[in-house]
């Protein structure tokens, strides 16, 4: 049976070549993000959709269990950042990345673990951020959000053991995308500087951790929240 998998924020950088890569190992790949896709690509399927709301959500979750048997993974990409000191940060920043890193997280692991507990089996892998452990200045909304996001990971993790289905989260290093793009390049030697490994991070390195959570022999590990780069929780 083809696998299914869920994947949000797929229009570029991360979201993108992950599509790639899933679709690469046989995957049927459903994706999402606020924009259209630049072409159309065999297998993968798209929607336009702000990740927090609720109802969008709600919809495309519906189509895809129309088109699909089951859905086997969800991977949740989507993710905005922004450098600002605390003082400088307005409300409408704050809405924005919380918004889209904790609610559109939490909507659609609890809509896919719906549909997961009726199979008895998933694997769930939100998105971390070194930004959190590192406690990097300038990035106090961001950092929070996925702290909560960590937080949420663990306590999902917990609440759906039961059902053979594993949640947990990969905190990537930074890695040469638009996220990155606006970071002073003092700043960005200062951040690789924190790191055991001192380069940036690779697309195929965070596909290389997804894929340890996703596979089969990965049934026992889940609550784990994995940062890249030799960075400690």
């Amino acid at each position: 049976m083809t696998r299914s998998i869920v994947i949000t924020g797929t229009r570029k950088g991360i979201g993108r070549h992950l599509v790639d890569h899933y679709l690469s190992k046989g995957y049927q790949v459903f994706g999402c993000s606020r924009s259209p896709m630049d072409e159309t690509i065999e297998n993968y399927t798209h929607y336009e959709l702000d990740v927090a709301d609720e109802e969008s959500v709600n919809n495309m979750v519906f189509d895809i269990q129309k088109k699909s048997a089951r859905i086997d993974a969800l991977i949740n990409n989507a993710g905005i950042a922004s450098m600002n000191h605390v003082l400088l940060t307005p409300k409408s920043t704050l809405l924005n990345i919380l918004n889209t890193n904790v609610v559109g997280t939490f909507l659609f692991a609890r809509e896919m673990a719906k549909i997961m507990i009726k199979q008895k089996a998933g694997r769930i892998v939100n998105f971390a951020t070194v930004a959190t452990p590192l406690r990097l200045e300038g990035e106090s909304i961001y950092a929070a959000s996925k702290a909560a996001v960590a937080s949420l990971t663990q306590v999902m993790a917990k609440e759906l053991a039961a059902y053979n289905i594993t949640v947990n989260a990969v905190g990537p290093t930074p890695v040469a995308t638009d996220l990155i793009k606006n970071v002073p390049e003092e700043k960005m030697h200062a951040l690789i500087g924190m790191q055991a490994i001192k380069r940036l991070g690779t697309y195929d390195d965070v596909s290389n951790a997804i894929d340890f959570f996703l596979q089969d022999s990965s049934e026992f590990v889940t609550g784990q929240v994995l940062y890249l780069g030799g960075i400690p929780n």
